[in-house]
């Protein structure tokens, strides 16, 4: 009977022998492979074995240095000897076959330069053509064109002559234009014109790129050894890479408001002095550079509206100029009465702006409150100190003729005399 499958062991605890797959020839299964018989090993010789690769080891260790990072750690075109910078002349030798296929590159030019690039055409014509490079100009459509021949050798001398190209478009002069064909000299044409929306400060930005007379401008071409020409919204720029990493750098910092080139220029001398030293070579100069940190003044943030509740009905509809007419009765009143209304209200308003006015007026005659001065502060304290000593002495002197007269009183002349009349009664009987 076939047993409930319910009643069955899961598949983990089901014990199932591996399969054999059978020989091509035979049909039997195939025979474990042979295990090679291990050596016997002197322990002698085992125990050198362990002790040179200890040591081996053990130097190993010692020769690796720690690194922080993974992408820290030495390389093998890591040569202090290899000048990685350094370019090597293209040899004709190199490619004797030539060019396969024609590649050429196109670029416009403006308007102002078709007279300046008449007059030097031929000499570009000339300079490419000891490269094997065809150029070709056309004025009506104001395009420049170079192309590759049969005696083209160089691959790359098309890009240079393209090139080659921008640069004049870029009001660069011939012949300093023509220098890109050397295998040395490198280009970069920087695009300012969209990194600043408002003009004026963009023209005041590229203003101190180029410095009074062109001071910082020739400073930051020696320091980076490279060519510099700032034309309408972009930079042309010659020279080596390293030069034109840092030229890049310091426009880009210039028009976006980073850093002022005049801080750059700091630096790069610094640097330069730094280079010199051979004990500092090696070493990270970030401490003896100079951190700049931004003056401008951050604006004060507006204050943004308060978000009110969220109601899901509709706000209540405003009372319309007809409505608000019939609400005040003026809807119903006649034209006459209409104009009348408006004529008084224009005279309230009229007097109360002539009142203002007059206010305003009167108010430039009105004097200014004198500031008490100190010294004027200092006499009324002391006359106020003489009155009131005055005063005590006045009441002093009072009360001492008070005491005075007490002293002086007679008690005779009021008491009455038995023997005969007052002196005082007396005089008014002889009166």
């Amino acid at each position: 009977p076939n047993p409930n499958p319910r009643d069955r062991p899961p598949a983990a605890q089901r014990h199932r022998p591996p399969r054999r797959r059978p020989t091509a020839t035979t049909g039997l299964p195939p025979s474990p492979p042979a295990v090679a018989p291990s050596p016997k090993l002197d322990p002698n010789k085992f125990q050198i074995l362990m002790e040179v690769e200890s040591n081996g080891d053990e130097g190993n260790k010692k020769q690796k240095p720690r690194h922080k990072g993974k992408h820290d750690k030495p390389k093998p075109w890591d040569d202090p000897s290899i000048d990685h910078w350094k370019i090597d002349k293209f040899e004709p030798t190199w490619n004797e076959s030539g060019m396969l296929e024609v590649s050429s590159f196109s670029t416009i030019f403006p308007q102002y330069r078709e007279k300046y690039l008449q007059d030097v055409w031929p000499t570009i014509k000339s300079a490419l053509r000891d490269h094997g490079i065809t150029c070709e100009l056309n004025l009506v459509e104001g395009t420049m064109t170079v192309s590759t021949t049969r005696k083209t050798r160089d691959p790359y001398i098309i890009v240079k002559a393209r090139d080659l190209i921008k640069l004049l478009s870029r009001s660069v002069p011939a012949a300093q234009a023509i220098k890109i064909l050397d295998d040395e000299m490198q280009c970069d044409i920087i695009k300012i014109g969209n990194l600043v929306r408002n003009k004026a400060r963009f023209v005041k930005r590229r203003q101190h790129l180029i410095g009074p007379n062109n001071s910082t401008l020739k400073a930051l071409e020696i320091l980076t050894g490279c060519y510099i020409l700032v034309q309408g919204n972009t930079v042309a720029a010659m020279g080596s890479f390293k030069g034109l990493k840092q030229v890049r750098r310091i426009v880009e910092d210039c028009i976006q408001n980073k850093m002022h080139p005049i801080y750059h220029i700091k630096i790069l001398m610094l640097k330069r002095e730094l280079a010199k030293d051979p004990a500092l070579a090696n070493e990270n100069w970030d401490r003896f550079l100079p951190k700049f940190k931004k003056k401008n003044v951050k604006k004060k943030k507006s204050k943004g509206k308060e978000k009110k509740p969220y109601t899901p009905f509709p706000p209540p509809q405003q009372p319309s100029k007809v409505d608000q007419q019939l609400e005040s009765g003026e809807y119903f009143l006649s034209k006459e009465k209409k104009s009348a209304k408006k004529w008084q209200e224009k005279q309230e308003k009229q007097v109360e702006r002539a009142a203002e006015n007059k206010r305003k007026r009167e108010a430039a005659f009105v004097p200014p409150e004198e500031p008490m001065t100190q010294e004027h502060n200092q006499s009324t304290g002391d006359n106020g100190d003489v009155s009131a000593m005055a005063k005590s002495l006045k009441e002093k002197a009072k009360e001492y003729k008070r005491q005075k007269t007490i002293e002086q009183v007679d008690p005779q002349a009021y008491i009455a005399n038995s023997k005969g009349p007052s002196k005082k009664h007396k005089k008014q009987l002889e009166s």
